[in-house]
């Protein structure tokens, strides 16, 4: 029978991306929520502004350690079962929250979580390269990471709205959203196993010829990877050490505390233009939804022949020109439009980014490859938030913590301009329909 490529990749989309959204959707939930608990959780516990960022950045210290046995160990005991276990032991965590009693207890529990939920972005990067020919990957990759601004429109509002169960049963609000925004991943992990298949061998919900088609393509594309040298295949060692993969996690770097500091602090922010609890909640969605629209019009333009980089490079810029002009507005209005923007650009980044490094890994280089650049580039997550908080509690406000940000995705244009003159078109392998 002759084989649609469009219903093939139509099948994998329906199958695959609805649970990894929604997984990644509670991933963001659970650690993002500390943005929102702090309205409240702060004066609770007693925390400064240097503290709660030490207790937001501290999560990625484990993280980062364990993201490359984490993504090792999923290929190799298959995806299902090892994001399962990471959900699980996450949900618990996050719910365990609700517990804790002050700045050390806190810093303890967040430490945790990112130790069990190390190794779930890039794992799951990875276990789609295993699917999508790379032609479809930026568009894919933004479906799946639009989970995070949906989730911080969606959250945002929740979590403002469980903190007023103030006093319910004796508890704090603050403990009452960590208990109830736990639960979901816990109920995601026993569905998992069930759901998602390890690899396109297992793919019964598409037809032999249909599966052989896929299975045959992704052989040729790692083929022709490896033909041109830019494919490392099974040489981990080579893949970690690579002068690419080094400067991917460098631009990541710049990437990711844009998008962590934005979604950890934006609260806190809008909380100083003079709104209630209530209303930071819902006008915090607002640049969320701009950052959905930045990673799927994005998404387009890198799946574009040759536009990968292109892609890269607007996403930054408008990153740049949001974040410096929400610092430099007076006006409340004007520094929410500038935060709008800034999220177009800064949600719209992340993506489009993984197009680059996914188009020259394959095999268990791809594994450990996505892995080290995703632990490297989390260490600025470790980073930010503590120097934001410092930057808050000496000016008493955050404008210069977004000139920081600012600082950041301009070396992430920098290393990007050093990957191009360097290896010139290597990232741009894919194409928009390939056959």
């Amino acid at each position: 029978m002759a084989v649609s490529e469009e219903v093939v990749i139509r099948k994998l989309t329906k199958r695959l991306l609805p649970i990894l959204i929604f997984s990644y959707f509670i991933a963001i939930l659970d650690r993002a929520n500390v943005g929102v608990a702090a309205l409240t959780m702060n004066q609770d516990l007693g925390l400064s502004g240097a503290a709660f960022g030490f207790a937001a950045g501290v999560f990625f210290v484990p993280y980062v350690l364990l993201e490359i046995p984490s993504n090792l160990a999923l290929e190799r005991f298959g995806a299902r079962w090892w994001i399962a276990r990471i959900m699980l032991t996450w949900g618990l965590l996050a719910a365990a929250h609700a517990f804790v009693w002050d700045a050390t207890s806190l810093y303890v529990l967040r430490a945790l979580l990112g130790a069990a939920e190390a190794g779930f972005f890039p794992g799951v990067i990875f276990y789609l390269t295993l699917w999508y020919p790379s032609a479809y990957r930026g568009r894919i990759i933004s479906a799946f990471m639009a989970g995070i601004p949906i989730s911080l429109v969606i959250g945002t509002p929740v979590s403002t709205l469980l903190l007023e169960m103030d006093g319910i049963w004796g508890l704090h609000g603050w403990q009452w959203m960590y208990l109830l925004e736990g639960l979901p991943a816990l109920v995601v992990a026993v569905l998992i196993p069930f759901i998602l298949p390890s690899g396109p061998k297992e793919a019964t919900f598409l037809e032999p010829a249909e599966r052989n088609w896929l299975i045959a393509r992704l052989e040729r594309e790692q083929r022709e990877r490896a033909a041109l040298g830019s494919g490392h295949g099974k040489q981990l060692l080579a893949a970690l050490l690579s002068p690419q993969v080094l400067l991917f996690a460098l631009m990541y770097y710049g990437l990711t505390n844009l998008n962590g500091a934005v979604s950890t602090f934006l609260p806190l922010i809008l909380k100083g233009f003079g709104f209630t609890q209530m209303q930071t909640g819902f006008v915090a969605a607002i640049p969320y939804l701009f950052g959905i629209a930045g990673m799927l019009l994005l998404g387009r333009l890198a799946d574009r022949p040759g536009k990968r980089r292109l892609a890269n490079y607007v996403a930054l810029f408008i990153s740049i020109i949001g974040l410096v002009g929400s610092a430099a507005a007076a006006d409340p209005s004007v520094k929410l439009m500038m935060l709008c923007i800034a999220a177009f650009g800064v949600f719209g980044a992340m993506p489009v980014f993984w197009g680059l490094p996914t188009a020259i890994l394959s095999g268990a280089a791809a594994a450990g490859g996505i892995a080290l650049i995703n632990a490297l580039g989390n260490i600025s997550s470790v980073v930010n938030p503590w120097v934001i908080g410092m930057i808050r509690d000496s000016t008493g406000n955050f404008d210069d913590g977004l000139y920081w940000l600012a600082l950041m995705a301009a070396m992430s244009v920098v290393t990007l301009t050093v990957i191009s003159m360097l290896f010139g078109s290597t990232p741009e392998a894919g194409t928009a329909k390939a056959r």
